[in-house]
Order: C-alpha cells, then structure tokens, then sequence
C-alpha cells in the first residue's frame, strides 16, 4: 500500500484505489482460507478474518458507485446490483426471496451484507457475481465508467472468491444488527510478523559489522600515519613516505575491494532471499491446493457414497412397490371376476324375474278370466233355476224329480269346475309367493353387489392413501405427516391461523407451522433439492451437519 501511494501523483486516482482495493482483497482471502483451515471448524459470524472480508468486499462493491437521487436525498446503496442478480441466475432467487423475507432488516445496505453472508454459505458467491461482471451493459447502470466491478480487477478478484468455496460457514443472519455496522479495514492484521523483524535485525547487525571493519581500517590508517611523522623526525622521512603510501595504496585497494566483495554478497543474500520467499509462498499454495483438493476428494466421496446409499433405498423401495403393485392387481382381477360373475348373475336373475312377471300375468289373466266365467255360470244358473222353477210349476211331480236329478248333476259339474278353479287359484297364488321370494333374493344380491362395490372403492381408496402414505414416508423419515384439517395454531409461536397467515408442512418432522417459523430450506436424504423445513428442525440438521463435518 505505501509503494502504491508513494507513486499517487503519476498515477490515476481512480487506478490507485482499484489496485489498493485487489490488494486488500487478495490479502483478506488468502488470510481467511489459511486462518480457516488451521482453524478446522465450521465458522460463525464472530470469527475476525471473516468479518474483515465482508468489510472489504464491501468496499469493493462500493467503490465507483453512482449516487442516485431519491425522495430522501441522494442515496448510494450496493443493493442495487446484487438484486439483479435474481434476474441473470434464477438459483439466486432463494436468496433475494430470504433477504427481503428478513423482519429485522429495513435498509438497502443491511440487504446486501445478508445477500453477502447467504450467498457465502451457499458457496456460490463467485458463481452470482462472476454471472453479474460479465453484464456490462447492467453494471454500468450502477457503477462508474472505472469502478472496480467494470475493470479487470473485478475479475480477478471473483476469481480469488473461487478458493472460498473449501469455506464452512455458520452464519447467523437474523440475529445481527446488519444495518447499523460500520465497515472499517482494520490493517492491524496484514502487518509485518515477528519473522520478517527478524531479518531486518540479522541485516542491521551485518551492516553493523562491516561499519566496525571500515573503523578499524581507518584507525589503523591513523597510527600509520603517526608512525610515519616518529620516522621523519628520525631522518628516514622518504624511505618510509614510500613505505606508507604504498602501504596506504594497499589498503585502500583492500577497503575496496572487501566493499565490492560485501555489495555482491549482499546482494546475493537478497537474491537468495527472494528466491527463499518465493519458494516458501509457492510450497504454501501447492501446500494449500494439495489441502483443498483432498477436502474436495473427501466430500465428492461422501456425496457418492450417500448418492449410492440414496439409490440402494430407492431400488429397494421401488422393488417392494413393485410387489405390493402385482399384488393389488391380482386383488383387482379377482374382484373385477367377481363383479363380473356377479352381474351375470343378476342378469340371470332379471330374466327370471321378467319370466315370473309374464306367468304372474297370464295365472292373472286365466284367474280373471275364471272368475268371470263363474259369474257368467252363476247368472246362467240363476236365470237357468227360473226356468226351472217355472217348468216345476208347470210340469208333473216326475218330470220335476227328473229335473230335480239332472240340476243336482249339473251343480255337481259345477262344484268339480269350482273346485279345479280353487286348485288352479292356490297354484297360482304358491308361485305368486315364489316370485315374491324371488324378488327378495333378488333384491338381496342387488345389496350384496353394491357392499360389494363399496368394499371395493374403499379398498381402492386404502391402496391410493397406503401409496401416498408409502412416498411421505420415503422423504419424511418415518414421521407423522399431520392432516390440514388437524392443525389450527402454529406449532413453534401458537399463533392462530388465517387467511393471511397460510398453513406450511415440514418435511423433516411432518408438523404444520407459519411461514415465519418454517421459512428455512435444507436438503434431505428423502430429496436432493432443498426443502421447507421449521427453525426446529433446521437448527437440528445443521447442528447435526457441524458434527459430521468436525
């Protein structure tokens, strides 16, 4: 940063806070993957590297901002962008959905920082925001012409948010005061480390000590020159003269080239040090790669494992379908022969009721028709004893005993007539009583087909309720799925229901509740795609999810 800034007045402004700006980025997420993985749990909203990474990817979505003109004043807010998101990846609408769902939040900048922290522990904040930089044409709606999101150091830093995704993270939204939080770069934690002061003393001492070898030559210089006022005044000043400048040329020539020596060899310690730098910054990343693709290794093979287990169940629960399925059509065809056979049967009946019917009218018919000939009889024998009795009066005493003879024969042909009529009557109200059995049978097995019928439906109806209750109980885990009908207050809050608030089955514990206490979506080991689940049993499944991670 202080490279960056000694170089302010060449350099664009604008450039200048862009290249600050992915330098503070690239600082965060490399320290937020290491502290993460030598951490080795799942992190929470409390955790300082993390906050900081919010707080400078705030600053970068920021950073060339238009400020918009709105009933209240100029506003300048960086939910803007993030909610077209939803519009460009419909995988984000769970996202804006639960953000906007939110009670506590009411300001465009508490919005986005949850947007932020959903889409963290999604893992697919490089995905939303890599589909948002390449729609310039969007962008440029909210951002400057050089803001960082149209530059291409908002593509790298998308690209640097990839290596987040190796990131467990356990935030808790609704609990923080996201709207009043102050985003402040603390840059106490990219400072130099104890091993870098190190070095800068291990240097200091080595200048140190080539300054202690540069004193020591000129001191020796100085009794050299001392020594050679003594032996002037002694008499042999040009003899030694020439002694000392040689001497002194000697040295000289030493001085230099023991400083040449010590600038090349410091500045082969510099080289060496550099190349021992980038050696140990290179061994860390493939350190860190290694790391984070045997953690990729690790969960694919769980993933695979659970799918294989997934798939093993769903077989065997298809298999038993399958069965219970041949077994219900073999009911059914034995049912479907019986109600065959049965209207067979009726229809049998029904013409033997109709040939009843037709014998009960024809023995009507002939009773009528006896009947009227026995009146037609009694007249002609009422009208016939006249006569007679006229004749009686008329005729001798012989003649009336031969009259007498033949009507006591006649009545005799009429009393067999009667007789037979009353015989042929009886039969005929005996099979009346048989058809009337008949018809009693008849309307028995018309009850009996339609219990038959009934028992049918019902067990049509039990099969289609044991089918559903059979595909409830594959996704739910073996809990009660609770009837509408059952369910008139929430479960968690007890608050009554209405037409406003709507009635939301879990699918983890099958209880109904209010959209506020069900607002959450997790998978399932019954549903790959993430499903309504209450706080309950969210909380559950993430805890549950943390200690299988750990």
């Amino acid at each position: 940063l202080n490279f960056s800034l000694s170089f302010s007045s060449f350099r664009d402004p604008m450039a200048m806070e862009r290249a600050n700006l992915l330098n503070m980025a690239k600082l965060s997420i490399k320290g937020l993957i290491e502290s993460a993985l030598s951490f080795g749990r799942t992190l929470d909203s409390d955790y300082p590297p993390l906050q900081q990474f919010f707080v400078v990817m705030e600053h970068c979505l920021k950073h060339g901002l238009k400020v918009k003109k709105t009933f209240l004043g100029y506003n300048k807010s960086l939910w803007g962008p993030l909610e077209m998101v939803e519009k460009l990846c419909p995988e984000a609408g769970e996202i804006a959905a639960s953000v906007r769902d939110l009670p506590g939040l009411k300001t465009p900048l508490g919005r986005a920082r949850a947007w932020l922290r959903l889409a963290l522990m999604q893992k697919r904040l490089a995905d939303y925001l890599r589909v948002l930089i390449t729609r310039k044409d969007i962008l440029s709606d909210f951002y400057e012409s050089s803001a960082v999101m149209l530059e291409e150091e908002g593509a790298v830093i998308v690209g640097l948010l990839v290596g987040l995704n190796v990131i467990d993270a356990n935030l808790c939204v609704k609990g923080e005061d996201l709207d009043t939080q102050v985003g402040v770069i603390d840059f106490s934690m990219y400072l130099k480390n104890d091993i870098d002061d190190y070095r800068s003393e291990e240097r200091n001492g080595q200048i140190a000590a080539i300054l202690d070898q540069k004193n020591y030559v000129e001191e020796l210089n100085r009794q050299l020159k001392s020594l050679v006022y003594t032996q002037v005044a002694k008499g042999d000043a040009s003899c030694e003269l020439d002694t000392y400048k040689q001497s002194r040329q000697g040295l000289d020539e030493m001085y230099n080239e023991a400083r040449r020596q010590l600038r090349e060899e410091c500045q082969l310690r510099q080289d060496v040090e550099n190349e021992l730098v980038v050696q140990v910054s290179m061994k860390q990343e493939m350190e860190l790669a290694m790391k984070l693709l045997e953690k990729d290794i690790h969960e694919k093979q769980d993933t695979l494992i659970g799918l294989r287990n997934q798939l093993d169940e769903v077989k065997a629960i298809n298999v038993e379908m399958y069965q219970k399925m041949q077994t219900s059509d073999d009911g059914m065809k034995h049912k479907n022969d019986m109600i065959a056979r049965l209207e067979e049967k009726t229809n049998q009946i029904t013409a033997t009721m109709r040939q009843l019917e037709q014998r009960l009218q024809d023995a009507e018919r002939d009773r009528l028709s006896a009947e009227d000939g026995m009146r037609r009889f009694k007249q002609d024998f009422a009208n016939k004893a006249d006569s007679l009795q006229k004749q009686i009066a008329q005729r001798e005493k012989l003649q009336l005993e031969t009259d007498l003879k033949i009507e006591r024969e006649w009545r005799q042909t009429l009393q067999n007539d009667l007789e037979r009529e009353r015989e042929t009557v009886a039969q005929l109200s005996a099979e009346a009583q048989q058809i009337n059995a008949l018809k009693k049978e008849f309307h028995r097995l018309q009850d009996e087909n339609t219990q038959l019928k009934g028992i049918c439906e019902e067990q049509e109806q039990h099969f289609i309720c044991y089918k559903s209750k059979l595909y409830v109980g594959s996704f739910q885990g073996g809990q009660v799925w609770l009837k509408d009908k059952d369910a008139t207050h929430c479960k968690l809050c007890e608050k009554e229901f209405s037409i406003s608030r709507r009635k939301h089955h879990c699918r983890n514990c099958g209880e109904i509740f209010c959209n506020a206490c069900s607002d959450n979506e997790l998978p399932l080991p019954a549903s790959p795609k993430p499903v309504r689940v209450c706080d309950t049993c969210h909380a559950l499944l993430l805890q549950r999810c943390s200690s299988n991670t750990t």
